[in-house]
């Protein structure tokens, strides 16, 4: 039994339909605090180094102990691995003594497409 745990506070079909692109429409207040909640966790540059780590780490996850090197302490790490599962951007397995992340696909999704330029009808 997988002990897989997503600690969120979006639920990833939420993130999924976060916002559209930018420059398509203001955004409405709801779909602004989703975003900034995205982005406030990554706006930490070893947030955002761990995050990255996690995302292009071979085979789509990676265990704690191939991405801990990012300059500080190992509860550092950890504070920061636990605000990027609060904000919904990683998701955790515990195996054996290690806890292995994963980014979730949605997240990649909705940051994208928020990110975006909208099609212009033409």
């Amino acid at each position: 039994m997988s002990n897989v745990k997503v600690l969120s506070l979006l639920e990833p079909d939420a993130v999924a339909a976060c916002c559209p692109p930018l420059n398509e429409r203001p955004l409405n207040a709801g779909e602004a605090e989703r975003a900034a909640k995205m982005f406030k966790a990554l706006g930490d540059p070893v947030r955002l180094r761990l995050f990255s780590a996690v995302a292009s780490h071979a085979g789509g996850e990676a265990c704690v102990c191939d991405i801990s090197d990012v300059g500080v302490s190992q509860p550092t790490v950890s504070h920061h691995l636990k605000k990027l599962k609060e904000a919904g951007l990683l998701s955790s397995e515990r195996r054996g003594t290690w806890v292995y992340y994963r980014v979730e696909p949605a997240v990649l999704a909705a940051m994208g497409a928020l990110l975006t330029t909208a099609a212009s009808a033409a």
